[in-house]
């Protein structure tokens, strides 16, 4: 048989494939290197937007923190101009109550009482004074708690006292306390 060299075929066609696959080798690493570009500018383009679109939310979430803050501020405001206001309508309220409750004391004044001090704590008045009789004491007691705008007058402490070595009269002095009938007395006023 004759012999017959296909080794510089087989070396060309080798050398060939191995053309064909670097050319291949290269066009794919071109190929996945464009692809992960493209891949890399998209998902950076996302995160971008994603980022302005954060910006723009906490932009808006420190306008509303403000506003928030302005609406906080504007209700204090509020509340404390109604606290003014209630204080100033109880005060309005009362101040005719203060002068019936001394045209009140005035009225239930028996003659020979005198009265030397009113002290008034909420709705309870302590009274100390001075009466010519024990009568005079037991009749005050009986028009306080006549009266439509006192309740529950309770003597505390009654003493005798010497006027003097020339006068054979004494007198009384007193200590009571008795409470206000405001609620229905202000729906009147």
């Amino acid at each position: 048989m004759a012999h017959i060299n296909l080794l510089p075929w087989r070396e060309r066609l080798r050398e060939e494939r191995k053309r064909e696959f670097f050319t291949i080798l290269v066009g794919v690493v071109i190929i996945s290197a464009g692809v992960l570009f493209l891949v890399d500018r998209y998902f950076n383009g996302e995160i971008d937007v994603q980022i302005s679109r954060n910006d723009f939310v906490r932009a808006e979430i420190a306008i509303l923190d403000e506003r928030v803050a302005e609406i906080n501020q504007l209700r204090q405001q509020k509340e404390d101009i109604r606290s003014r206001m209630n204080v100033i309508t109880d005060l309005q309220g009362t101040r005719p109550v203060i002068v019936r409750i001394f045209d009140e004391l005035v009225n239930t004044l028996p003659d020979g009482v005198y009265y030397e001090s009113l002290v008034r704590v909420d709705n309870t008045i302590s009274i100390e004074g001075t009466a010519e009789s024990y009568l005079r004491i037991t009749e005050l007691l009986r028009r306080l708690d006549d009266s439509e705008w006192f309740q529950d007058s309770d003597l505390d402490a009654i003493s005798a006292v010497d006027l003097g070595a020339d006068t054979l009269s004494q007198a009384f002095t007193f200590t009571l306390s008795l409470s206000l009938q405001l609620a229905t007395q202000q729906e009147e006023v």
